[in-house]
């Protein structure tokens, strides 16, 4: 059983950068895969990147490519969402997710958090 809780979404201007955070408690933390997804209004969840249980295999949206990093310290039970150059299409509540495989699809993911508002506005 995985727990997540994510951190650090909030209001910004294009061009900005943002990292999100999300704190997992549960033995199971560094065995699992991670994924970030996300969801504007009136959308379905959107893969935005996954990452391995070691780190070493990480996996991004196309739209993402280049501007956003995925990273995670097993130590400290938490995943990172590096994101650089945000644009308005950005715009959306950010989940946290773990499972078992990095998955592109949200349906691979057992375990969500609670989600973080990330708002790119002039």
């Amino acid at each position: 059983q995985l727990q997540l809780v994510e951190s650090g979404g909030s209001l910004v201007q294009p061009g900005s950068s943002l990292r999100l955070s999300c704190a997992a408690s549960g033995r199971t933390f560094s065995s699992a895969a991670l994924g970030w997804f996300r969801q504007a209004p009136g959308l379905g969840r959107e893969f935005v990147a996954s990452i391995s249980w070691s780190g070493g295999n990480t996996s991004y949206a196309d739209s993402v490519k280049g501007r956003f990093t995925i990273s995670r310290d097993n130590a400290k039970n938490m995943v990172y969402l590096q994101m650089n150059n945000l644009k308005t299409d950005d715009t959306a509540v950010y989940y946290c997710a773990a499972g078992w495989s990095p998955a592109k699809f949200a349906v691979d993911y057992d375990f969500w958090g609670q989600g973080t508002q990330v708002t790119v506005s002039s």
